[in-house]
């Protein structure tokens, strides 16, 4: 059965200035990984079949102070309003990797699929919502691993520099 992992986040942002968030490399290197986590780089290539490949980087001598990447391709571009791409662990070209390479257990999918829209709400205020639509099994898997905590934290440092 299918289930939803979905985030909903407002910004005190206009809805341009979210979207440039999201698809302009330079904007997405301050908010990309969770709190005290770098992204030493990020790439974009913004169109129906480009690829994206974003490194992240925990603090020095964590658990997490490998860098790490994830990539994808992008399906669907409607500008200002919604993205769909596909997700997945990779290497630094954005090769597929497979999950247990980032520890998950080998049910996790190779590859998801992520929808994010960006809904203006007047008064210089944007609605985010991040969704992904899995497995139920898929989704335990992602709320085990803490992925909404390492989003919310993500959409925390986001709403920072928006401000």
């Amino acid at each position: 059965m299918q289930k939803e992992f979905k985030i909903t986040r407002v910004f005190d942002a206009p809805r341009e200035v979210v979207w440039a968030a999201f698809t302009e490399p330079e904007m997405v290197k301050h908010w990309w990984g969770p709190k005290d986590f770098t992204a030493p780089s990020i790439k974009i290539n913004l169109r129906v079949g480009g690829k994206y490949i974003f490194a992240m980087q925990g603090p020095a001598g964590s658990e997490w102070d490998k860098v790490m990447y994830s990539a994808g391709t992008y399906k669907e571009i409607v500008p200002m309003e919604k993205i769909v791409c596909t997700d997945h662990f990779s290497n630094e070209k954005g090769d597929i990797l497979p999950p247990e390479s980032y520890g998950l257990p080998a049910n996790f999918p190779k590859e998801n699929i992520v929808m994010f829209t960006f809904e203006s709400m007047g008064d210089d205020k944007t609605k985010l919502t991040i969704l992904y639509v899995v497995d139920e099994e898929v989704l335990e898997i992602m709320n085990k691993v803490k992925m909404r905590e390492g989003w919310e934290s993500s959409l925390d440092k986001l709403a920072e520099i928006l401000e």
